[in-house]
């Protein structure tokens, strides 16, 4: 074998830069809280989901209690969709439209 072939490739990941943040949208909802499912073609729009990284510039900066593995709400006016997965939940977010994270009592 020579040495090309034994090489793995390399993964590919995301980072933001500037102040921006990384999320996985969560999955859309298909049924309304009282039980009703609703057709394919109506889906309520999500604005919840999970940071994935944050840019160094947000991780830095006090001002923005923002973490990995965090809950957020979101507007999801000005994200930018990243074409990295085939269920292209992923999207890259102004840190200023994160409007509320989700925090557990303690």
């Amino acid at each position: 074998m020579n040495e090309s072939t034994q090489k793995k490739p390399a993964l590919e990941t995301v980072e933001p830069i500037g102040k921006r943040v990384l999320i996985r949208k969560d999955e859309d909802k298909k049924k309304t809280k009282s039980g009703i499912h609703l057709p394919d073609k109506i889906e309520i729009p999500t604005l919840t989901g999970r940071i994935v990284s944050v840019s160094a510039e947000v991780g830095n900066d006090p001002n923005y209690p923002i973490h990995q593995y965090d809950r957020v709400l979101f507007n999801p006016k000005e994200a930018i969709p990243v074409d990295f997965e085939g269920d292209n939940r992923l999207f890259v977010v102004p840190v200023e439209n994160v409007v509320a994270v989700f925090r557990k009592a303690e």
